[in-house]
């Protein structure tokens, strides 16, 4: 799998790059900021579709164990990726700032 075939990849490791003082414009942090919060936001509804499935599907007695495994495997799946871009969206929020604050204490000219 390349950042090619998933640009979450590419997404993950510039955040990180940026996490671990590369340099960053405002303008690639803002970038940054909007797609990993809009990825954080198609995980999230991803979540919590499976969620809903795996509810419905617990309740129908019909249900094979084979149905209910997919949708824990994929919550499985789903929920430490969350997680791990909810805490680098966390960790950006905070170097955002860092570097604003250097900006503004720079002396013009």
């Amino acid at each position: 799998m390349t950042a090619t075939a998933h640009p979450e990849f590419a997404l993950i490791d510039r955040l990180k790059a940026v996490l671990d003082d590369s340099p960053a414009t405002e303008a690639e942090l803002r970038l940054l900021r909007d797609h990993a919060g809009g990825w954080a936001m198609a995980l999230r509804g991803q979540l919590e579709a499976s969620e809903r499935r795996l509810d419905i599907a617990v309740a129908d007695p019909g249900t094979s164990l084979t149905e209910l495994a997919t949708e824990l495997r994929r919550i499985e799946l789903l929920r430490p990726q969350l997680t791990e871009l909810e805490a680098l969206l966390a960790r950006l929020d905070g170097r955002a700032r860092e570097l604003r604050a250097g900006w503004l204490k720079r002396p013009a000219g």
